[in-house]
């Protein structure tokens, strides 16, 4: 892409990964469109959504994937981690299993991803859970372990939903910006441009 252009969009790949029932579906849709749905939404194998922002002056593309948590759907998902330049990694703050996991999510980020600088954002969704077992301290803890950020997010009370995606395309964006201005991060996102918030699901 040239840099030169008045109306130049750069476009990053974003995924959103972890555990099943985690709420990554309602993360990305009350980003997305600012809206919680009204029943529950198994993601099967890959979905994705395009959102368009501007930061700093920069105009951005997302195409942010949406990953089924099944462990019968991981060949799949993790096909998509190669060429993506920014990955959410969500549990929620209700489910210990989830939590625990992260760590296997992490892993399979640094054996998948081709990319040695993808930006990578923990989230602890579901803070306005009353069943809550794992603390804010405990998610801050773990984060600083794997030297990566941190939010608690709540997509049913919409609560640091667009601060955590804005934040991931911000370190993105940095990223992009530390490599040569000829380089363009346009690389594996999908051919077929999904226009007015459109989404396109793939088969399985």
């Amino acid at each position: 892409m040239s840099l030169n252009k008045e109306h130049q969009e750069i476009c990053f790949k974003l995924l959103i990964i972890g555990n099943q029932a985690v709420g990554k579906t309602c993360l990305l849709l009350r980003y997305w469109k600012s809206k919680f749905p009204n029943s529950n939404i198994t993601t099967q194998g890959i979905d994705y959504y395009i959102k368009k922002l501007e930061i700093n002056k920069k105009k951005l593309k997302l195409y942010i994937w949406d990953t089924a948590g099944s462990e019968r759907f991981r060949t799949i998902t993790s096909n998509y981690f190669k060429a993506a330049h920014g990955i959410l990694v969500a549990y929620s703050v209700e489910d210990q299993e989830s939590f625990e996991k992260v760590g296997s999510w992490i892993q399979c980020i640094k054996e998948k991803c081709d990319n040695a600088n993808i930006s990578i954002l923990l989230v602890g969704n579901k803070s306005d859970s009353k069943q809550r077992v794992v603390s804010l301290e405990q998610g801050e803890k773990l984060a600083e372990q794997y030297n990566i950020p941190f939010q608690e997010t709540s997509a049913l009370d919409n609560i640091n939903v667009s601060e955590s995606f804005d934040q991931l395309a911000i370190m993105c964006l940095d990223q992009y910006e530390i490599k040569s201005s000829t380089i363009s991060p346009q690389s594996n996102i999908p051919k077929k441009k999904q226009e007015n918030g459109e989404t396109k699901k793939n088969c399985c």
